[in-house]
């Protein structure tokens, strides 16, 4: 073996070990479920919406004036912490005194799609924050717009 190919053996499995978790959590969605949180689809979204609930658009301002769910209040969601789900939300800006003062009356909250921290965030301090129906549009608007629903 030579001595460049016994450098590679020795160097491949620490580059793996280094930058394999880092690429992961690139990738990684959002998790598949909340405590406290109810993760809806579309159509139980365009239910509750039809319903009445008061929803909120968690992205930044220049997403919600490309389009948004009509009805949306935006409540942008200012991301610093680590995409995981134990974040550390001192590090985040999130207006959660702008939720209902009932903490009993439902909420949705939605961003763009299960890759989308800001609304999973959002989701987790609405529950911490002692809202007990909280609904989270997981997929968010991409899919409410694949779904063919409209937008403004």
């Amino acid at each position: 073996m030579s001595l460049l190919q016994r450098i590679s053996a020795l160097l491949l499995p620490a580059f793996i070990a280094v930058f394999l978790p880092a690429s992961q959590a690139l990738a990684n969605e959002t998790p598949s479920s909340v405590p406290g949180v109810e993760i809806v689809n579309v159509a139980k979204a365009k239910e509750l919406i039809a319903g009445g609930i008061k929803f909120y658009d968690v992205r930044v301002p220049a997403d919600f004036a490309d389009g948004h769910i009509k009805g949306a209040v935006s409540l942008p969601y200012t991301n610093a912490s680590e995409n995981k789900p134990d974040f550390d939300a001192s590090k985040d800006v999130w207006a959660v005194n702008r939720l209902p003062a009932n903490k009993s009356e439902p909420i949705l909250i939605y961003g763009n799609s299960p890759k989308g921290w800001r609304h999973y965030k959002a989701s987790v301090l609405a529950a911490r924050a002692g809202h007990t129906k909280v609904y989270w549009l997981r997929d968010g608007i991409d899919a409410w717009k694949a779904a063919g629903n409209p937008v403004q």
